[in-house]
Formats: C-alpha cells, structure tokens, sequence
C-alpha cells in the first residue's frame, strides 16, 4: 500500500513537473449572452442599452451550472489530483483555467465540447501637472459641481499591482464622507498582516488574482504580497491618475513639487491585483479579475497592462481568451481603456488591437525639468536634476569617485558608480562635490540616483555630478527628485567637456595619485519646471500604428492608437513598498513615464464624462473622446513626435495618426461633443465576420455567437475614424452619427485628404433633432500610388457651435 502511494505520488509530481497553465473554452454561452434553452435556468442576456443584474437568482444559477459543468468534464477527463482547476470564468467568456501537463491539455484539445485551449502567457505593464495641463480645474469640474464632485459614484476598476491604501490620494477622512453604492458588489479584502480591511469608502473593493502565478511557481509571498497591497508602485500610480483625491501635496526630500489629483478625483477605486513585482503578471489571472470586476459593477475600467506578446496560437489579433473577455466587458457596459504599449517609435508596435477598446499613446506634457553645471574655466553644462542648488556666490571643490577611494583593491565594486559609501574617503569628498560615472548598471537598475545622492549626503559632500561618458541609442534620461545638490550630465559631449576640465586641473605624482584638488564649479537649481508651448508631443516611447490583424502583421482596417493623453513624467502616488522603480524606493510619490500613465488619464476623464452622460454606451464614450481631441499642439502647429534620427539621435517629425489616433484629448470638449458614433457588440461581431482571414469557427469559438450580421466591410464599422489599408480602385465608406445634444443642430460637412488620395463625402450637410441618428458616407479613391499611407480629416461644424472631427487614413493598391 505505501508503494502504490509512493508510485501515485510519484506520477502526480511528474505530471506536475512539466505542468503548465492553460485557458480553456467551452460550448455554451457565459451570463453575458445566454438566451435560454436549459430547462430550469432562464435567460440572462439583456437588451444592449440595459445592464445585467449579475446578483440575481437566474444569474448565479446560471454561473453556478457552469461551473458544475466545468468541474464535471475535467472529473472526467483526469484522476483527482493530476490537475488543478484554477478559475472557473462564467459571466464573460465560458470557460476555465486549468493546471495541466501538455498531454492532458492535448486530450482537453480532442474533448468533444471544447472549443479552445491556449497555453497561457504573460503580461506586462505598459510602464501632478496633468489636470491644470488638460484644463480640468477650470473648464470641466465646475459643469460638475467641483473637484469635490468630479466622478461622484462612478467606479473605476484598476486591473492592475494593486494599491497602498494608506496613502493621502485615497484617504476618505480628507474629502466629504463617502456613501454606500449599492450598484457596487465587489469585496474587500484583509490586509493578512494586520486583518485592517483595505477599503474606506474611497476605496471601494480590494481583491488579488495570483492563481496561474502560484501554479507556475512564479510568486513570493514575500515581495509580491497574497493580497491587494502594492509591492511595486505601478498600481498606486495608476489609480491615482485616475481617481486619486485632489491638491494633494508632492512632498519629497523637504521640497514640494505641487499637488497632485486625479481626474475625478471624487470617483471610487476598485482594486483588483493580478500583476506582480517580478513576475509581471499572466493572462489567467488578468482574465479573471476583468471577469470580478465586470460581475462586481465596475463603471470604468484601466488597463495599464497587456500581452507582452500576442498569444501563441491564435491566428487573429482581436481573437483570444484576453480579447473576447473585454468585448463582453464592454457588451456589459463596461468602458475599458488600454495602454498601447511601449514599444515606440517603431511602426506596428502596439499591443492593444481591438475596436471594443480605448487604446491610449503616450504625450509629454509642457512640463520640462533641466538644470546645469556651472565650470570654473567658464563653461555651463546642461543637464537633468530636480535638486536645490549649491549655494549661490559659492564655488565648490570638483572629486572623482576614482581619485577618492579608500583602497585600490575595491575597484571590483565599481566605485565609480557612487552606490556604496564606505568605498570613498569621507575626509576627501566632505564639502565637495563629488563625481560619479553612469554605468550600465543604472540600465540594468542594479545602481539609482537615489543612491548616489544617499551616498554624496552620508560622506558631507556639498553635491554631486553624474557623467554619462557612452550612451546606447535610444537610451532614455528621466529628472529624478533629490535632497542634495544634485545633476545627471547625459550628453556625451559635455560629459568630456567636464572631465576634461576636470583632468586639466588636477595634479597627480608620478604613479597618478592626485596632489591637489583644482578643479571646481557649482549646481543650479532644477526644482521649477520650464513650461514649453511646444506640448502636447508624442513621447518616443509610445507604440505606434498601423494596427496589425494578425500575426503575420498584416494591417488591420482599424486606426490605433485611439487618442493621445499625457504619459510622460507624471507626478503620481506611489507605494513605500514598491521596488518597480530604484529612484523611488521607500518614497510616497514617483515621476514615471509610460502609456501604462496616459491610460488612467482616459480612464479618468471617461469616468467624467460617464458622470455626466450615465446612460452613454462605451462606444459613445470614445466617440466623444476621440472626435473632440486636437491634432495641434499649444502652439498652434501639428502635433510633433519624437523619433530617431538616422545616427539614432533623438528628433521631431510631424505626427500622424498611427502616433496618436484621433488627437490629443480634450476634456472639456468631450463633454459636449454634439454627436456620437455609437456601436454596439452586434456591430463588433459584424466588423469581427466580415475581417478578410478570420475563422468563422474561431468568432463561434470566442464569442458563442454565429456569423449572421453583416456589416460589409470592417472599414464600416462605426468608429470615429476611417482606415482603409488596402484601397484597391473607388471605395465607399458608411457612418452613422446620433445627435446627443439637447437642441436640433445642422452640420455642414468637409474634408480633405493627402494629395494622393481623393475623399469625398455625403451629404454635404444634415440636420439632426435630438437623438436622431443620420447616415452620410465617404468615398476614397487613389490618384497616385505611393506605397505609403494618406491621411486625412472629415469635419463635421454645427451650427450652435460643435465640431466633431474624424480621421482617415488610406493606402492605395493598383487594381
């Protein structure tokens, strides 16, 4: 008996050791879009305009049939104990995920009833000023009442670290007392630690997602936390640039940097941790947080997350397990933003596809951080530093890590960087302004300037200087927030200007050993910021368009990004635990850049607009966002992007839409945007079925629904904005637009286009009485082939004052 125990064993850890996570669909409608038929259990699928009542008893009888149907087949299909179900996901998608060796996910793959299994795969994180930048404090919280009420009962949901919820940006105590929202379901969490509950009104609902984590032996409790908490930073960020409490003060290091808010800051937080320090994150647990956080009523929902790959075996972009969740998110109601991803500037870099989704590029606000080095021979050398400066009228002694080490022998620890203080002559540097070297260790985030400037303030020196002496291209240089005096010198060119100097005025005996000192200079000050009217900018950064289809990154008839929002260095809460970033380590805010920030300002003017307009689908949502944005910059001139140069410098170019979409958001404007494109999941089904390439098997698959709407062309589904990507002779485009305005407007319609591309439009101009909806149509035809695409606008001015723009873009093919 103890041998066959020993053998099951055995085969239960070998079948475990090569174990994987899968995620697995099945026959039979979820919740979303079930419409009866199984004796007993009544339909839950509601009309489009209606919400489900996911606490309902036909609901939960239905989810629960489910997962009884669920656990039924993988019984038996496997022996107890050869598998571990992880999730059962019933309300968006109907299936489940499972830990399984590839051989048993082989037998699931030949299971009647099973339509799909997919190996799991990974996420990653698409890694203040902004409100006053966007015009929040002036031009749209006051048609709401205030800051005070800017986002009342609406819900955003955050798939995301998860949140520190002792910090002042969700503190309920500094706001007016919040009430219960019964359309909320969600729980709340306990801290394991000190069993405190980690909502408090302004947090609403707190759980974590770290399932397909643990089975794939990736999670420690230890740094990654079994509950909400944030052990990295990135989530605290997030929710805070959407929904964080207003005027709170950016103090760091004794200096305060403004305050921060979020953009309704009077929304809820709703939290739900699937992404993790080390581990990133993985698209099992991803799925069934978005699964929670649509059950639990959520109004809004942020994803500065996405597949840091499209999954291996699909063949579509829109088409997978991650994909065909948040299509049912938004048939729920559910407004998603997405970051597009960092993988900027190169062209197809996105990694957020779908129509049913907001994707979100990343601009560097008017904000500029620059400091210098004032020489003694003379010379100013600029470069980054938010720090005090020396004290004026004074000059101070230069020292180099390398002439100041206490023994020769440590110069494995590489000194240079300026991380380790008991390496350094404290007599020497002390007064001083102490000069360090940038090494790759500062990429690999193994050395920060936090510690150079830690470093500096424990030897007493007056100051410090870090020289980048070689640099990759494409190499990124962020101001960081230090209590000393402090300067990043990031051009090459002056780092030997400095050093230069500084070997000029230093003597040195025969083995090299210094004599004297001679060398000398001061710090400016970087504290206040530049304002620059060439803002906004495209960040280099951000991931650029076209749209891909599939995974022979083919184009797609669908413009991405969606719209532009600030991304770059943003002021943001951030946790004292989180280690995401080594500059800010222990602090309570972080200046972060990445499309991962330009989501949640989305997320957060949505909800705005949600509060304003409660019965807008997600589609009209967008529409409004995206057909009010601007393509021109504070200037007055096209919006520019930043991209490389052909020695890999940085430079400007004009931007198109395949770096920002529709534009630059504008808020205000959002709010009243006269008309809407609306659509619905009938209409995503439509563009879905009528994709050149897709399996009409593989929809049925991800949707359980048949291909039986048409809508012609995808180019035809009615988005604000038009992509044609292979234009082959004369084609004509349909929109729809609805009228959501309180009073009958009549808008003229014009367009123009890149001179290779002819657009013509119809009906030259439409009256619309309030809620109407009016077709008009645009027809495209090429005059030159160029092998590259044509962009171009559609404007639609009404006569009480609304513009609603629309973008095109087109590449034309000989017949």
């Amino acid at each position: 008996m103890a041998l066959a125990l020993k053998i099951l064993l055995l085969s239960t850890l070998l079948v475990f050791g090569k174990a994987e996570v899968y995620i697995v669909t099945i026959e039979g409608e979820p919740v979303i879009s079930y419409t009866g038929g199984i004796e007993g259990l009544e339909a839950t699928v509601v009309e489009s305009h209606e919400k489900i009542d996911f606490t309902s008893e036909m609901v939960t009888s239905y989810a629960q049939h489910l997962e009884k149907k669920h656990d039924m087949l993988l019984g038996m299909l496997f022996d107890h104990g050869t598998y571990e179900k992880l999730y059962s996901y019933r309300h968006l998608i109907n299936g489940f995920a499972v830990h399984v060796s590839p051989e048993q996910a082989e037998t699931l793959r030949r299971t009647p009833g099973v339509k799909s299994v997919e190996r799991d795969w990974k996420v990653r994180k698409h890694t203040t000023h902004t409100p006053q930048f966007l015009g929040l404090p002036t031009g749209v919280w006051p048609t709401g009442g205030g800051h005070d009420k800017a986002g009342e009962d609406i819900v955003i949901g955050f798939i995301d670290s998860g949140i520190y919820p002792h910090h002042p940006s969700f503190a309920s105590h500094i706001t007016e007392p919040y009430g219960p929202l019964p359309k909320y379901r969600g729980k709340c969490e306990e801290d394991p630690d000190t069993k405190r509950s980690f909502c408090n009104g302004k947090i609403i609902g707190a759980q974590h997602f770290a399932k397909a984590a643990i089975a794939a032996g990736m999670f420690n409790p230890a740094v990654d936390y079994a509950s909400p908490m944030d052990g990295d930073g990135h989530g605290s960020h997030t929710a805070s640039i959407a929904a964080g409490n207003n005027g709170i003060p950016v103090r760091m290091h004794g200096h305060e940097f403004g305050k921060a808010s979020g953009m309704a800051p009077r929304a809820r937080i709703a939290v739900y941790k699937a992404v993790y320090r080390l581990i990133e994150g993985f698209v099992a647990d991803v799925v069934a947080a978005i699964d929670q956080a649509v059950h639990d009523g959520v109004d809004i929902l942020n994803l500065s997350v996405g597949p840091n790959s499209p999954p291996a075996n699909t063949r579509t972009t829109f088409l997978n397990p991650f994909d065909a969740t948040l299509l049912a998110a938004v048939k729920a109601g559910v407004f998603v933003a997405q970051a597009a991803g960092n993988g900027g500037p190169f062209p197809k870099s996105l990694l957020s596809y779908s129509p049913w989704i907001t994707s979100v590029a990343a601009a560097i606000d008017d904000r500029r951080y620059k400091n210098h080095l004032i020489l003694g021979n003379g010379k100013i050398l600029a470069g980054l530093g938010l720090s005090p400066s020396t004290l004026p009228n004074q000059t101070y002694t230069l020292v180099a890590a390398n002439d100041v080490l206490l023994d020769s022998s440590v110069s494995r620890f590489n000194p240079t960087d300026c991380q380790r203080p008991e390496l350094l002559n404290k007599n020497l540097v002390k007064g001083k302004i102490l000069l360090c070297g940038y090494s790759f260790n500062f990429v690999s985030g193994t050395a920060s300037i936090k510690m150079v400037s830690q470093t500096a303030k424990s030897l007493g020196a007056a100051g410090f200087v870090l020289a980048v002496e070689n640099v990759s291209p494409g190499t990124k240089f962020d101001p960081v927030p230090v209590g000393i005096p402090g300067i990043l010198i990031f051009d090459v060119t002056k780092s030997m200007d400095l050093i230069d100097y500084y070997n000029v005025s230093t003597t040195r005996d025969w083995t090299g050993r210094v004599k004297s000192f001679k060398a000398i200079g001061s710090i400016g000050d970087g504290l206040m910021p530049i304002l620059h009217k060439s803002a906004p900018q495209v960040a280099l950064f951000s991931a650029r368009g076209p749209n891909i289809k599939d995974y022979s990154f083919r184009d797609a008839d669908l413009l991405k990004p969606d719209i532009l929002a600030p991304g770059s260095l943003i002021w943001a809460a951030w946790s004292p635990n989180g280690t995401d970033e080594p500059n800010y380590i222990g602090e309570g805010f972080a200046m972060v850049s990445g499309t991962s920030m330009a989501a949640p300002h989305i997320a957060g003017i949505a909800a705005l607009v949600k509060q304003k307009h409660p019965r807008w689908s997600p589609a009209a949502i967008k529409s409004a966002l995206m057909t009010t944005s601007t393509k021109l910059d504070r200037a007055g001139r096209p919006i520019q992007a930043q991209q490389y140069s052909e020695t890999d410098a940085l430079k400007l170019a004009t931007a198109t839409p395949f770096d920002y979409g529709s534009g630059h958001v504008s808020p205000r404007a959002a709010l009243d945007p006269g008309l809407v494109f609306d659509a619905g999941y009938q209409d995503y089904l439509g563009f879905l079925c009528t994709t050149p390439g897709i399996d009409v098997h593989e929809i049925r698959n991800f949707t359980s629904t048949p291909c039986n709407y048409t809508i012609g062309r995808p180019s035809n589904l009615n988005t604000p904005s038009i992509t044609i990507s292979h234009l082959v002779g004369t084609q004509t485009v349909f929109r729809t637009v609805t009228n959501v305005a309180e009073q009958e407007e009549t808008y003229v319609i014009t367009s123009h286009m890149d001179p290779a591309m002819a657009l013509e439009t119809s009906p030259p101009a439409m009256t619309l009485l309030p809620g109407a909806s009016r077709k008009f149509t645009a027809t495209l035809t090429p005059r030159s082939i160029t092998g590259t695409y044509c962009f171009g606008e559609i404007l639609m001015k009404g006569s009480r004052g609304h513009k609603v723009s629309i973008t095109v873009a087109a590449m034309g093919y000989r017949r």
